[in-house]
């Protein structure tokens, strides 16, 4: 007998509700809710195989523990025994400077990863925290912290309403979106389009996104801060600067005008490959659209001026009036965050409050730049990481130079890894603590609802119950919690219980929130919700832009609202919100902070450079997501293939033959890869998908073996990096490519 329940895909940043049809506790199909306020019956390949991701018979269903250098089965208090024994030890004698975390992409589609890692980190006392974002987007992190003073004050395209859309470094027809939650992405372009609206794409590559645009422009990789700054400097020249109501709010407009002064279109010209005439084009189009926006992603973010990129993006956006208005680039406000309040300074936002270890990286938001994370096990010295904590993460494959990584991580005196698989990253463990599969997970969008096109909020319970023999993941953090913390037999619900407890002291003290002067234990005593994770959730909701504020307002939102609208609830349109969110000292936009004036100079000296080899960038697929994909029957083969794309007139000038093998060096290793030859990419560039090298002895993934791909990240050895945000720079960086010669046919007797 079957049954249908609703769920939210955690499978990429789109969050498309899910309609799961369960036979026998097992999810036998997937389809789109198309009642859901925010997807309405939208599914991509990634969510039609939800059933199949959600079965795999490769997950992992109990605990793994080492003995005798093997990784064996184990029931759930033995392996957080053998946790704490392994943990706490190096904790006490050498604090918390001997661990180290590695949170990897999927924590930011996970309930658990929404609510625990920050107490995870508390509780260990660590500086030496690395995540994706090192690896992905932390320059947009970094430039809205100088230009906002919040550094999770993201901004997103309005896409439903915006005239013309200058996409740079961005494939939404595959990523379905990325910084930019946005269900069904591919339609809200066709949309744009018959509304008469224009869009641009600024790619090297000849993407989907790029095929259905109404001009592609082929810039070199890594000059897109060339490019803006360029058209920066055509809109001072044309008078074509036009903030409007925005302009009170802006500070250092005239500073952004000098510093482009060095930066004309003839001059940029030469190293973006894109013409002046071209390039003051698509400044006076912008200026000229009624609704304009500039949105660029990860092939802006991951290369050597990612933040310069980043910030130049906003600053278009700004200086034709475009930011914060309706159309243009616009900030969500989700059912979580913080309550809007009156305009005033805030404490801003610092860069190198501490520095790593051995190569003195600063900090950025809390973290280490990823590429930091081998050199911080394998140099001796106090202070050196001796146990690590991946959760969620495969550094292994995702970030540069893995095989120097591997050889790291053997010198660790203990490791875990909560990870639903043996990957090529957790088969280092020393414990291996498995969560269960998302159809027996609770889903909240914690992350993704603060990057939303439009305001909404929705909840799935999980869609089938728990199997006996697992644990849930949120229990699972917060075990470790306590274990961090050298209480590993206490229950997990102190943890949900010691941060409600936190949180709503905070509250009640503050004079600006709707319980000032409230007790806890009251406040405490009025939340819902059949778990400690639902309760955290009710409370956060309740003091949230849209909550009940515990009672004030009796239309306002809880959990109960929540499980009452099982599609969700639509919160309307994204509004304007400047002045109110700002977090710096002077309450205004700082249009030109004092670390990108410094690094300014770095990017004049690009002025002169242009690459005389070939240049490798990453590629988007539409039926895959980082590393973690990859065992899914449905979604490897076909067009998801691991190849080298090379232009016809490259593969010519270098030999290489279509399906044949080319040899690709970089500053880190080499890999052998199969060439596929089109004219998709623009010449002198070459291009590899992200995520692949798998197959490697002791790993138990089954299909990702079958079709191992190369990885990319080997070719590169973590010392190019953006330097305000430590990114590693994963695209537009030299590659030389030879021809692999066949080998030769055995001779007959």
């Amino acid at each position: 007998m079957s049954r249908t329940a609703l769920r939210i895909c955690p499978l990429c940043e789109a969050t498309c509700g899910l309609t799961l049809t369960i036979e026998e506790g097992r999810v036998t199909r997937a389809r789109g809710d198309a009642e859901d306020v925010f997807s309405q019956g939208f599914i991509c390949p990634k969510g039609a195989s939800f059933g199949e991701l959600d079965g795999d018979p490769d997950r992992l269903r109990r605990p793994l523990v080492r003995r005798a250098g093997r990784l064996q089965e184990a029931d759930w208090d033995e392996a957080f025994a053998a946790v704490e024994a392994g943990l706490w030890p190096g904790l006490r004698d050498h604090g918390g400077r001997s661990a180290g975390v590695v949170l990897g992409n999927p924590n930011v589609h996970t309930v658990a990863g929404g609510l625990y890692p920050a107490l995870l980190l508390g509780a260990l006392g660590t500086p030496n925290v690395f995540t994706a974002s090192t690896l992905d987007q932390m320059p947009k992190h970094v430039s809205s912290g100088l230009l906002y003073g919040d550094a999770n004050a993201l901004p997103v395209p309005d896409v439903d309403r915006t005239d013309h859309l200058l996409v740079i470094g961005a494939n939404p027809m595959d990523s379905n979106g990325s910084l930019c939650t946005a269900p069904d992405f591919p339609g809200r372009l066709r949309a744009l389009r018959r509304r008469g609206g224009k869009l641009i794409v600024v790619d090297p590559r000849r993407t989907r996104t790029a095929r259905m645009a109404d001009r592609h422009v082929a810039i070199r990789p890594g000059t897109d801060a060339l490019l803006l700054f360029a058209m920066v400097r055509v809109l001072f020249d044309e008078d074509l600067v036009a903030t409007g109501d925005l302009g009170a709010q802006l500070t250092g407009v005239a500073e952004v005008r000098r510093l482009a002064a060095d930066f004309p279109p003839e001059a940029v010209a030469g190293a973006c490959d894109v013409s002046a005439e071209e390039i003051r084009t698509l400044a006076r189009e912008l200026a000229a659209a009624p609704k304009g926006v500039v949105y660029g992603r990860m092939g802006s973010t991951t290369v050597e001026f990612g933040t310069l990129t980043s910030w130049l993006v906003d600053v278009v956006n700004a200086l034709t009036g475009n930011l914060d208005r309706p159309g243009g680039m616009m900030f969500p406000l989700a059912a979580t965050g913080r309550r809007e309040r009156a305009p005033r300074p805030g404490k801003g936002f610092a860069l190198g409050r501490w520095h790593s270890r051995v190569s003195g990286h600063p900090e950025v938001k809390g973290e280490l730049p990823s590429v930091a994370l081998a050199e911080e096990i394998e140099t001796p010295g106090d202070g050196r990481i001796r146990a690590l904590l991946t959760v969620a993460a495969n550094p292994v494959l995702s970030a540069p130079d893995g095989d120097r990584l591997e050889r790291a991580l053997a010198g660790l005196d203990f490791m875990v890894s909560v990870d639903p698989y043996l990957n090529e990253t957790a088969r280092h463990a020393h414990v291996v603590l498995p969560p269960p599969p998302p159809s027996q997970s609770p889903h909240f969008d914690f992350t993704f609802n603060h990057l939303a096109v439009r305001n909404q909020v929705r909840y799935s319970r999980p869609a089938v119950p728990l199997d006996p023999d697992r644990m849930s993941e949120t229990d699972i953090l917060a075990r470790l919690v306590l274990c961090a913390s050298g209480r590993g037999g206490a229950d997990p619900a102190v943890v949900d219980a010691m941060a409600i407890e936190a949180a709503l002291g905070k509250a009640v003290a503050d004079p600006g929130s709707p319980v000032h002067g409230r007790t806890t234990a009251e406040l405490a005593a009025l939340l819902t919700g059949g778990t400690g994770p639902e309760r955290r959730l009710d409370m956060m909701l309740r003091l949230g832009p849209y909550g009940d504020g515990f009672g004030a307002d009796p239309d306002g939102l809880t959990l109960r609202s929540l499980l009452d609208r099982p599609h969700g609830i639509d919160l309307g349109p994204l509004r304007p919100r400047l002045p109110a969110l700002l977090r710096t000292r002077s309450g205004t936009v700082e249009l030109c902070p004092e670390p990108i004036v410094r690094d300014v100079d770095r990017l004049r000296r690009a002025l002169a450079g242009r690459p005389t080899g070939l240049v490798l960038i990453g590629r988007r697929h539409l039926r895959s997501n980082n590393s973690w994909m990859h065992n899914v029957p449905s979604l490897v083969g076909g067009s998801n293939r691991c190849t080298l794309q090379v232009h016809p007139e490259d593969a010519a000038r270098l030999g290489l033959a279509d399906g044949g093998l080319a040899r690709v060096k970089g500053d880190g290793g080499e890999i052998q890869v199969p060439v596929e030859v089109t004219d998709a990419m623009r010449t002198g560039v070459v291009s590899l998908p992200h995520g692949w090298g798998h197959g490697r002895p002791g790993t138990r993934m089954s299909v990702a073996g079958e079709h191992p791909g190369a990885n990319a990240n080997q070719l590169v050895d973590g010392t190019r990096l953006d330097p305000l945000s430590g990114t590693a720079v994963l695209n537009g960086f030299p590659v030389q490519v030879d021809p692999v010669a066949e080998p030769a046919l055995p001779v007959p007797d």
